[in-house]
Order: structure tokens, then sequence, then C-alpha cells
């Protein structure tokens, strides 16, 4: 009788101390695996017309964007029918830190985009429509505009359209190595530049069209430098 007494309460003990509530590391853990943030943008007149950022806090990620249907304006401003322009994409991504926490800070000290982020009544121009959310075990919240008098929550979508130019010059980048190798180093160029600027960020999401680029003794020497240079990090202040 007494061995079955002592043998209840060792097994009460153990199913209490299961249930116990999880510790904050614990919790932290299980936000980390599971928050997300979701970026769309929207503009009619650009190419991609509309495309939408999936950014896990572990890393990993998904881009997916959807072409116009006849030519858009370019990177410039200029009109850009050719077909290179006009091609939609779904590409698994990864954002490595410092980004990747900045955008979960921002979302965090935001109150997980729950908020109202444009700036009504403000005659500002039209930039593009875009939409942030967060859903994670901590909380959850969406926002869409156009212009914020936050600053970081401008920030925020500089950057993440700044991800989403660099995975669409990659895909430029591996048509014209395939169809128009002379235009790559122009090209190039202008990523280089874009890099310099936080204009594109983590390029190493297009690292191999860039290797493919620089190793290809097919392609002008300018052209393979300059991707063997954004490969070394060169011209990004990322």
């Amino acid at each position: 009788m007494m061995l079955a007494t002592i043998a209840l309460a060792i097994a009460l003990s153990q199913a209490t101390a299961t249930s116990s509530p999880p510790s904050a590391k614990a919790v932290q853990a299980s936000a980390t695996a599971t928050a997300q943030i979701r970026f769309s943008f929207e503009h009619p007149q650009l190419d991609p017309g509309s495309y939408t950022l999936l950014i896990r806090q572990d890393g990993s990620g998904h881009y997916q964007s959807v072409a116009r249907s006849t030519g858009g304006l370019d990177a410039s401003g200029g009109i850009d029918p050719s077909p290179i322009a006009s091609t939609s994409i779904g590409r698994d991504i990864e954002i490595r830190d410092p980004l990747l926490s900045a955008f979960f800070q921002s979302a965090r000290s935001h109150q997980f985009f729950a908020i109202e982020c444009e700036a009504a009544g403000n005659h500002v121009a039209f930039t593009g429509k875009k939409t942030v959310s967060y859903t994670g075990p901590d909380g959850r919240g969406e926002c869409t505009y156009n212009w914020s008098h936050d600053q970081q929550l401008n920030q925020l979508a500089d950057d993440l359209m700044a991800v989403a130019y660099t995975i669409e010059e990659g895909r430029r980048l591996a048509l014209e190595h395939v169809h128009s190798r002379l235009s790559l180093d122009a090209e190039l160029e202008t990523l280089q530049d874009a890099a310099k600027d936080r204009r594109a960020l983590e390029l190493e999401n297009i690292s191999s069209e860039l290797t493919s680029i620089a190793n290809d003794e097919a392609v002008m020497k300018r052209a393979r430098n300059r991707a063997q240079a954004l490969l070394n990090g060169g011209g990004s202040r990322h």
C-alpha cells in the first residue's frame, strides 16, 4: 500500500512538472520559429506590377512577383516593353542579420503593425501601395500605406523593396546572360550603384547568377569583373 502511494505521488509530481508554464526562453524560441513578416507592394505602372515578400524570423522566406501583361516602367522610370521586364517569378530567399533583426524589431516596436501607418491628409506622390503584416505567437497586425510620418516605417519599406529589387535584378541578369550578353555590363553597373546606395540588399540571394557570369569567358571581361566584385561585396555597404 505504501509503495502504491509513493508511486502515485511520483506520477503526480511528473505530471505537474510536465504541465508547468513554458519558460521565457521557450516562448522566445517558439516566436523565433513561427513569427513572420509579409510585405506586399503594388504599383500599376511598374514592372513587376505587384509582388510579395514573406520573411520568417529564422531568415528563410519567399519572393513572388506578378508581372504586368504589357511593358511598364523600368528602374529609371522609362518605358520597358521587353520580355525581360514581364516575367512573373517565385523564389525562395534568405535574409541575414543585421537586416533580419531590424525587420522584426520594427514589427515589435510598432505594435506588430496593428496601427495606422498612412500619413493622412498629406499630398505625397504615389510611390506604391505597401502593406506590411506580422503574424506570430506574440501578436499580429497589418497596415497599408503609401507614405508614413514615421520614418522607421518608410525605411522598413525601402529596405524590403531593396530586397525585392535584388531578386528582380537576378532574374534580369539570368535572362540577359542567355539572350543579351552585351547588356550585362550596363546591368551590372546599375546593380553596383544600387548596392552602394542600399537600393539593393541581400545580394547573396543572387550569388548563383553572379557566379555564372563571373565564370563565363564568353562574357565581356569588364562585366565578369563587375559580377566578381559584387560577389566579393564590392559596392555594398550592407
